[in-house]
């Protein structure tokens, strides 16, 4: 067997050991060995996409989900400069992946050969663990190598702080199998230990619950729960406990029973937040969604953030205690003026925001995100698309239970958004979920129209996804820039493309959606669907602009 077939087989199936499920490759020469082991394994699942961009985000999409890490593998070359951009929201949403990056060998390295670049610790320090593998060669010892570090780098991923792991492979030619019955033999066995055991057994020791910080007995608390991949049933079991008020960004699947849904619009009346001064705040995940909410934050005489004190999230520098759990004090009082109070304005707000979408039947951008976070039956998948659609189901979510909203909120980017949702409703289905939906913008479309390519022997998931089509930025309508002499160009960013032609380029199923009455319906079907619902940019900031006036008034 060639060294380097024998160190993709080896690698692959210790990985497999390890867990490994899921595998995205991005066709090319160089990777040849990986990518005809993955494919060749029975416990693992393969995608292949034709843009290294989209394969990365598709591999984020599927770990997120899955909560499992997945494989990303790329010939060299500019081919690992593409995965980049998933690696940064990888790192900062903690999310597992293995970077398996073909390379050409030492010896044609800066000498002007094709399809040859620095790879040696390409992404810096969004990393978990870096490693260059060295060449294969028929020598013993190599066997345990690879197999330790493919579980090496499997914990390094998967860890107490999970995120993408670097492995950098160089392989010299001949790249595919020897032909039957030649090639020398290996001068040791290849196989791993016995049992389909991996060769590193690391049992996760159960460790004893932290020892949770006891909150005192104040009435006016808040609970934050930003965006995160953990269990929000302690916070929602703090706020029955206490009465303080949860308020829960969507990303952190928080918005539950009594959480309030109309903070964003509450947080920007300045009378009610002149009334409602916190004297301590617990927050937990990543708040960053709204203005009005990292404002809030600096209000609080103590800030209490759960987390792990290597890693927490602090982005406006006012925590003051950084703790592993919380509980509440034995002299608690959930009946208190200062829950009252936020019920009150909860009910105000939430009724002033239901009557202005419910005026006609419209389906506008306000509307469309708190239907389409409504409609979604149990067992859903939502993906939210960054820029104003998680910002539009922050501002319009009704609490409930039951489905699943994510969204990459590490870096918060456009890129990648179509492969990311694909990935994440891949996922989702394999593992028996329900129906998955995403909402997203035109220009997160175009951004990623490969994403939506795929070949005819991929596995696809069942995925409505829901563009608003705005011609544009929409985002930059509601900011200072909107008032610029040349905000249109360059910031508005006409483009003037159509969704229709976009998904006949991809042979998906086309829907124009106008009126709310037929989202449920809309909603329903198989495979990857597209559905587009136009809209005014400049309606739809005004429209912003008066659900903020109603609810301030309803407030007075």
């Amino acid at each position: 067997m060639n060294p380097s077939t024998a160190l993709a087989r080896v690698l692959v199936d210790e990985l497999a050991r390890c867990g490994l499920a899921e595998a995205v490759i991005a066709p090319g020469s160089r990777s040849t060995p990986l990518a005809l082991a993955l494919v060749a394994h029975p416990d693992i699942r393969t995608h292949v996409r034709i843009d290294e961009r989209s394969a990365a985000f598709l591999a984020v999409g599927l770990a997120r989900t899955a909560r499992r890490a997945v494989a990303l593998v790329c010939t060299s070359g500019t081919a690992a400069a593409n995965f980049h951009p998933a690696v940064l929201e990888a790192d900062q949403s903690g999310v597992p992946l293995l970077v398996l990056t073909a390379d050409r060998p030492p010896e044609l390295r800066r000498t002007g050969a094709n399809q040859t670049v620095d790879q040696i610790a390409l992404y810096g320090s969004a990393v978990r663990m870096f490693t260059e593998v060295g060449v294969p060669d028929p020598v013993p010892g190599m066997v345990a190598y690879w197999r330790s570090l493919a579980g090496r780098a499997w914990a390094a991923a998967s860890g107490p702080l999970p995120g993408p792991v670097h492995l950098n492979l160089a392989f010299r030619d001949p790249l595919v199998p020897d032909p039957e019955g030649t090639g020398r033999p290996w001068p040791e066995p290849l196989a791993g230990r016995e049992g389909g055991r991996p060769w590193l057994a690391t049992p996760r020791t159960p460790q004893p619950d932290p020892a949770p910080l006891v909150l005192p007995p104040v009435e006016r608390g808040v609970i934050v729960c930003g965006d995160g991949d953990y269990d929000a049933v302690p916070y929602l079991a703090l706020a029955a406990e206490t009465g303080w008020p949860i308020l829960a960004e969507p990303t952190s699947n928080a918005r539950r029973a009594e959480a309030i849904s109309t903070y964003r619009q509450l947080l920007a009346a300045p009378d009610f937040v002149a009334a409602h001064e916190p004297d301590l705040i617990v927050s937990v995940g990543r708040p960053g969604l709204s203005r009005q909410l990292m404002g809030y934050l600096r209000r609080a005489r103590r800030h209490v953030v759960v987390g792990d004190p290597a890693a927490f999230a602090d982005p406006m520098r006012t925590a003051t205690d950084v703790v592993p759990a919380v509980v509440a004090s034995a002299a608690a009082d959930p009946d208190t003026s200062w829950s009252r109070s936020w019920r009150q304005a909860e009910s105000a707000a939430r009724a002033a925001t239901d009557a202005l979408l419910d005026a006609d039947d419209t389906l506008g951008e306000l509307r469309l995100a708190r239907d389409m976070a409504g409609h979604l039956p149990n067992g859903s998948l939502l993906f939210a698309g960054s820029s104003m659609p998680i910002r539009d189901l922050d501002a319009t979510m009704r609490v409930r239970c039951g489905a699943r909203i994510i969204g990459n909120r590490g870096v918060s980017g456009i890129d990648g958004t179509v492969s990311t949702a694909v990935g994440a409703a891949l996922a989702h289905q394999r593992d028996d979920g329900g129906p998955a939906a995403a909402l997203i913008g035109d220009l997160a479309l175009l951004h990623d129209q490969n994403g939506l390519i795929t070949g005819p022997d991929e596995p696809r998931p069942d995925l409505a996804l829901v563009v608003v089509n705005n011609d544009g930025g929409g985002i930059f309508s509601g900011l200072e820039q909107a008032g610029h002499p040349d905000f249109e160009r360059v910031f508005g960013t006409p483009h003037g493309a159509s969704m229709e032609r976009v998904a006949a380029v991809a042979n998906l199923p086309y829907t124009h959606l106008e009126w709310a009455g037929d989202l449920p319906k809309a909603l329903l079907g198989e495979g990857i669907r597209l559905i587009e619902v136009r809209t005014d940019r400049a309606e739809s900031a005004a429209q912003r602009r008066r659900l903020q006036e109603e609810v301030t008034a309803a407030l007075g």
